[in-house]
């Protein structure tokens, strides 16, 4: 048999993906899980508007989505106060951060990023035949001076920061990140991932600047909006970044669905309104029950909390691994030494009995 002729850079690449998902955990071990906090997802759901536009939008779905998403830009563009010529919408971050790397990476280009740091970016960078040069973080928090000077070391056309940070729930004010894009070399571009921003406190985003060419913005309704499952996401920059987007994007790529949901979310604060005092509130029991085990927790601006299980990766990894055989989903870090922790999303009243239950036994059983 012939295989494919599949590029050089295609066959040294690993079939691996940045994470494994709940659902292929479930599989392996033929149990539901009792808790689904590890990927934080906004359990509290999207609200009641979006669900409604949803559902009449799927009686239309053996139509084409709008290429132009033009009402949802248009309604993106009034909140935040910018033209739609400075708004391109895409399947997730995620999905955005893979037309950027196209845009910008070929072998052998150089990407800046924290070394532990949101893991897709990374994917993405490496499947364009990208080089990272990373740097590590100082205080549990990305380094924006130590990304800079990595960044003129080498060149890169390309920075990668997230504030609030995933997956440490840290972050910096907006005069700190303000600095940071001011020191952004004219030709490179500052990767602004804003993914939690609305859980942040105020003071944390720098207001924008569409006339910059070296800052793009990142948002999602994966998040405080409660719509990770529908693929949705925003960038906001330059109108001639914007515009290179439409060379490379999946100009169907954002279903009907999705974006009738979107544009029915932005409509109603007072759902999100509710989902971040839930969120404030289920963060708020988490520290207690990390605390009530003998363990430190992180200051978070996201809707999760990085707990300090205080020893080695290896020990937080035998804790991770009980709960998730206890059938309670969480995550970690993978780099030292922010792998001593593990990460435990918001979540419902049950899900939180759950983990409290489980915790004692995980840490009693890991030594």
């Amino acid at each position: 048999m012939v295989a494919p002729r599949y590029t050089e850079l295609v066959q040294k690449l690993p079939a691996t993906v940045p994470f494994v998902g709940p659902e292929s955990q479930e599989r392996s071990s033929g149990m539901p899980f009792r808790a689904r906090i590890g990927a934080n997802e906004n359990v509290f759901g999207p609200s009641p508007a979006a669900v409604e536009a949803m559902r009449a939008a799927a009686s239309e779905a053996w139509k084409y989505a709008d290429p132009e998403n033009h009402d949802l830009k248009r309604a993106l563009a009034d909140l935040h106060g910018v033209s739609p010529e400075n708004i391109v919408i895409g399947e997730g971050i995620d999905g955005l951060l893979g037309y950027l790397a196209r845009m910008l990476i070929t072998e052998g280009t150089p990407v800046v990023t924290s070394l532990g740091a949101y893991p897709t970016f990374n994917f993405h960078v490496e499947g364009f035949g990208g080089v990272l040069h990373t740097v590590p973080y100082r205080d549990d928090a990305e380094d924006p001076e130590a990304l800079l000077d990595r960044t003129a070391a080498c060149n890169a056309p390309l920075v990668y920061i997230a504030n609030p940070d995933n997956p440490m729930g840290t972050w910096h004010d907006a005069e700190t990140i303000q600095h940071m894009i001011d020191r952004i070399p004219s030709d490179t571009l500052l990767c602004l991932d804003e993914a939690y921003i609305e859980f942040a406190p105020p003071g944390t985003a720098p207001p924008l600047d569409v006339t910059d060419t070296r800052v793009i913005r990142f948002r999602t309704f994966s998040k405080a909006y409660g719509m990770a499952g529908a693929r949705i996401g925003y960038g906001i920059a330059h109108r001639g970044l914007v515009s290179a987007f439409n060379k490379v994007r999946n100009h169907f790529g954002v279903n009907r669905m999705a974006q009738a949901g979107a544009l029915a979310a932005l409509s109603d604060r007072t759902h999100l309104d509710h989902v971040l005092g839930a969120v404030a509130e289920s963060k708020r029991r988490i520290v207690g029950i990390a605390r009530a085990g003998g363990l430190e927790v992180l200051p978070s601006a996201a809707n999760f909390v990085a707990i300090d299980c205080g020893r080695e990766g290896d020990y937080a990894r035998r804790i991770l691994q009980a709960l998730v055989s206890a059938r309670v989903f969480v995550r970690m870090p993978f780099v030292a030494p922010q792998d001593r922790c593990i990460r435990v999303s918001a979540g419902t009243a049950a899900d939180l009995d759950a983990f409290e239950e489980v915790l004692p036994r995980a840490i009693a059983q890991s030594g």
